[in-house]
This record gives structure tokens, sequence and C-alpha cells, in this order.
């Protein structure tokens, strides 16, 4: 992706089902959990890079020892300094025993981090400041182990302000800045009731039916409870992603199936996907159940984790990425006119490569249909000149831009910075012929335009190419998210901005207007919630002439090369990404009225030139 946007957390959950000794006895470490944790982690640092964090429950612990501990981290390189810590600490408990690894149950009441239970937690932080305070698990505790909680989760939530009132709380400042602050709050709460009811043996199914229908937003929510029971759900359109292994000796959850699959040298179709609106539930003893915790509702799992967020590794996510690109094809070849001969074809790397070979491919299957009709055309008449040059016909491929290493500036004016953007990407000369060659690139998806405009059109144009057509794999991003990915500003989007300029450029600016005075009107009674109005911002458009509008807009002013833009249809994409149709970022079309009510805030906020979220 030309321009990353900040999103969806990761999670990963390791319960072990065997003593300590089995471990040692069967793969040669009692520190078996902690080292797959570390690689189940690694395998989706992609899903954040602010912040991680790991809390670990131990079983059976004598009365009065500690037995909830937790390890955060914003650096750099936030997994690796966690796990080196700890790391350090074995090695200083090895300097006064060599052999403790050889003896579980000491080394379990001497390392901290040696549990039973883990929960692990890359973030994106799309709410909250970039503290470590900010970076789950967060942990609530009392002096009964039944109502210590640890919690983390893949989400954002919309109604926080409604939650802590639900429970009659005054949050402090710190609570008011984070989302999971209120989650955890809400069923800290319900947990304690339980509690209450029986001490240490607080059902977690009517904990989870009790707080879960009152969140409003996108989630997968892990939680260790000091007991040793621990939980991971879904929400129930499953726009969030969760996956789960277990066998005799693990149970494991993870935002990701190929994080797990890797990590566990699991087999394909051993892995099932945690359904919407269910949990896996796990006991003090290590017994589990999926349990149906939400009623059932239209499934709108988040499409941007095919196009772009999860690892492309998955064989499911890298056959429909695939399918993106290959979609586009017919539309592309429509725009060159079929002129395979004096068009080349490149993407914007790295993420764009698989879509990439999709569209490739669609243009290959057309050259062969071509060679195939052209040769039986000339029936027994074959001249070997003429077939030779057919058959050795191929699609011009090129890599263009190069990413350079991520630069970073002290140089603050806009001026400047915009300067440093043009240096992000580097092309490779002498690829294009001058004023012959069209040059097709595709990118994951257009978000805000920017790095198009200043960087990669501008660059690419110094290859003097016919034309340049840039495609995305994804369609139009029109509207904001609240799910848990960061793009929340109506100003950011590039087609937002084009929309407006069509609304300038034909006159029609009274409809931006009224759509601000209309949702004014329902934020005085408190009815942002019951329907998306910027929808209407866009309905006099078609995404043709939005598109073109784009075109216009990502072309930099001393860029004399024509610039055509392509997007990916509404259609194409459920038809490459079936199991995954949240497309409310693309459609205005939310799966819950929070939704509603963020975008109209986010317009209401453009209007009025105030730069924050619409939540």
């Amino acid at each position: 992706m030309s321009e990353a946007i900040k999103h969806e957390c990761g999670l990963a959950f390791i319960r072990l089902r065997k003593p300590f000794s089995y471990y040692l006895q069967k793969y040669g470490t009692p520190m078996y959990a902690l080292n797959k944790l570390y690689v189940l982690m690694e395998k989706q640092h992609n899903r954040g890079q602010d912040g991680a964090g790991v809390a670990t429950v131990k079983l059976n612990t004598e009365p009065g020892y500690p037995f909830l501990y937790r390890m955060r981290s914003n650096a750099a390189q936030p997994i690796a300094e966690i796990f080196q810590k700890i790391g350090l600490e074995l090695e200083e408990l090895e300097r006064y025993q060599p052999d403790i690894q050889m003896h579980p149950g000491l080394l379990k009441g001497h390392l901290n981090m040696m549990g039973e239970l883990l929960l692990g937690h890359l973030r994106y932080g799309t709410q909250g400041k970039n503290n470590v305070e900010f970076c789950h698990p967060f942990i609530k505790r009392d002096l009964v182990p039944g109502k210590n909680l640890a919690l983390a989760g893949n989400f954002n939530l919309v109604n926080t302000d409604e939650l802590f009132a639900e429970i009659k709380m005054d949050p402090g400042t710190f609570q008011k800045q984070s989302d999971l602050a209120a989650m955890m709050e809400v069923i800290h709460h319900f947990l304690v009731i339980e509690e209450d009811k029986c001490p240490n043996c607080a059902n977690i199914v009517n904990v989870l039916k009790q707080a879960t229908p009152l969140f409003d937003g996108g989630y997968t929510i892990g939680g260790l409870v000091g007991n040793g029971s621990s939980f991971v759900m879904r929400d129930a359109h499953g726009i969030r992603p969760a996956y789960y292994y277990i066998d005799d000796e693990i149970i494991i959850a993870a935002s990701e199936r190929s994080s797990i699959r890797t990590t566990f040298n699991i087999g394909p179709g051993e892995i099932q996907e945690l359904m919407p609106g269910h949990a896996l539930i796990v006991d003090e003893k290590g017994e589990y159940s999926i349990e149906h915790i939400l009623p059932d509702a239209p499934r709108r799992a988040c499409s941007f984790e095919r196009i772009y967020f999860s690892r492309g590794s998955d064989e499911k996510i890298y056959r429909e990425r695939i399918d993106l690109g290959y979609h586009l094809s017919k539309t592309v070849l429509e725009r060159i006119d079929n002129d395979l001969k004096n068009t080349i074809f490149s993407y914007i790397p790295n993420t764009a490569e698989v879509a990439y070979f999709g569209l490739v491919k669609g243009m290959e299957d057309y050259l062969n249909e071509i060679k195939y009709q052209r040769i039986l055309s000339w029936g027994k008449d074959v001249d070997p000149d003429k077939l030779k040059e057919m058959v050795n016909r191929k699609i011009r491929q090129e890599k263009i831009a190069i990413k350079d290493v991520k630069m970073r500036t002290f140089i603050t004016a806009d001026s400047g910075r915009n300067e440093m953007v043009q240096h992000v990407y580097d092309i490779t000369y002498g690829t294009i012929r001058d004023y012959e060659d069209t040059l097709v690139v595709i990118d994951d998806s257009i978000v805000r335009g920017t790095t198009l405009k200043e960087s990669i059109v501008r660059m690419l144009s110094r290859l003097r190419p016919k034309k340049i057509i840039v495609v995305s794999s994804a369609p139009q991003i029109r509207y904001p998210d609240c799910y848990g990915i960061d793009m929340s500003r109506m100003g950011d989007f590039i087609a937002f901005k084009a929309a407006i300029d069509l609304h300038k450029d034909r006159g029609t600016s009274h409809i931006v207007d009224d759509i601000y005075a209309q949702c004014k009107e329902l934020e005085a009674t408190d009815q942002l919630k019951s329907t998306n109005l910027v929808r209407g911002i866009y309905a006099p458009f078609t995404p043709e002439e939005i598109s073109k509008k784009i075109a216009e807009l990502i072309t930099p002013e001393d860029v004399d090369t024509p610039v055509e833009v392509i997007y990916q249809t509404i259609e194409d994409l459920h038809a490459s990404c079936p199991t995954n149709t949240g497309d409310w970022y693309f459609t205005g079309n939310y799966p819950t009225p929070g939704g509603n009510r963020v975008v109209n805030k986010a317009f209401i906020n453009y209007v009025e030139g105030v730069n924050s979220r619409g939540y």
C-alpha cells in the first residue's frame, strides 16, 4: 500500500493442558508455551507496531503468592524487548542454578511470566495515546482470585460514554481515552457479580452474555481470569477475525490462521474459525467449549483483512488477492485499447504484489486467447516465423517502483515534508519507451492520495510514458471506519475530496450545505446513529466520474503525462472475498448504529474545520 494506515491489532492466546514436565519431556524445554507465544506474536507483528504486551496466569499457586503477571512495551521493537527481558530473567536464575530448566516446578515459581495461561497482544493505536500505559493487556486486581482479570483485544468501540453510564461509573482521564478501559470495566463489573454468586467459579458465559450486548463496535477479545478460566470472543458480525486450534496438549487462538499454522506446524483444515458472536471458553481445569453468546447477525467480516491487513501467507487470502487483481483485468484492457504490445505492467511495492499477479494472469489469459484464435485462423498455412513470434509474445512486466527504507525527517513545515515524501519511492530507469508505452501500476488501495501525488506519479512521469494508469485492488474509500482501522476523518479521503470538488465544479454545493444542516438536526436530537446522511454527498456522481476527478487530484501541476485511475467494483470485491463482505468504508453500509453516528459526526467536523475523530 502506498499509504500505510494504522489498523487492527493482533491477539495471541495459549492455554497449556498438560503439566510443564510434559513439555520438558516431549519438547526438551518447560519454556514451550513462552517460546511459542513469542513466535505466534512475531508472525502477527504486521498487525501492530505501537506496542505489545503479555499477561500470564499461574495455576495452583500457594495462597499469598502472586498468580497474575503482566509485561508491556512501547519500544521500537516491543515484542523483542518483552521476550528479551524474560530471557534475561531466566539467565539470572540459571546463574545460581544452572539446571533450573530441568525442574519445571521450581522454574515456574521463580520466573514471573511462566504460567499455564498466556495472553499476548500487538497494538496499533487508534484510540488513546501511544504511551505504554495504553498497551494491552489491561488488568484488574483483587484479593479474590476469581475477580482478577487480564483483557486484551483487537477492536474499537464507539459507545464508551454509554458503557461507563451503564455501570454508573464516572471515568477518569485515562479511562476516557481508552475504549479497552471501558470494555474492561463493564466485563469486570459483571464478573464481580457472578463471582459473588459463586466465589472462584464465576460463570464466564453469563458474564459475556451480560456484557457484550452493550458493546457497539467490532471486536475480538481475549481474557484471563485469576482462578484459571479464560475466554476468546468475537463480535456478532464477525468484523474482527479470530481462529483457534485445540488438541490434548494445548489450546491456541490468534487473529490470523496462518500464524497458528506456521508456529505450531499444523496441517490444513485443522484450524477453525471462531464464528461471529461465539466464544471459546476454557475452564480452570483446561476443559473447553464453544458457546453461542450473541444472537445471530449478518456476517460483515472486514474486507480490508483480505485486501491488505492479514498476511498473504494464508492460502485463502492469497487466492482472494489474486482474484482481486484478476477481476480488474477486463477494465484495464479496455482502457489500454487491448494494446498489450505497448503497455508495461508493474505494482506499488510491496503488499500489492499478489494482486498484481492476478492482474497479469488476466492479461495472459486474454493474450493466450488471441494467440489461439490467430493461429486457428491460419489454418494449414502456418508460417514458422510468424508462429514463433506469436508463441513468444508475453505480457511486458517490469519492477518500476522501488520502496526505499522508511525515511524520517526533522522537518515540520509542509513544504519540507512534501520534499521528503517525494523520495519514499525510487524508480527503475530505462524500462519504458519514451512516449510510446502506457504504464499500468496496481496498488492495494488509495486512501488519501498524498503519496501518489507527491511521490509516485511524479516519479513515474520521469520515465516519460504515454499514459499512467493507477489501478486500485480496493474500491473507492469514501467513509470513515470505527471498528479498528485508523480512518476517521472525512477530509483525509481522496474520494471525498473529489466529490466535494465535483459539487463545486457543477454548482451543486448547496447539497453539501443541506446535508450538513440535516446532520446538525440529528445531532440536536441525539439521532446521529439513525442513518448515514453522507451518502448523499456521492449520490449525484457515478464511480467513474469520481475516479476521473481523483486522477486530476493526484496529478501534480507540473506533470504533463495523462493519468487515469481504475478502482475495483463493489461487486467484484465481494466475488473475490465472499466470506468478508464488510464494506462500510466503501459503501457507507455500517453494521452497527454507531457507524452512522461516526460518519455523520465526521462530516460535521469536516464542515466545521474540526480536525478530530468522529468518535
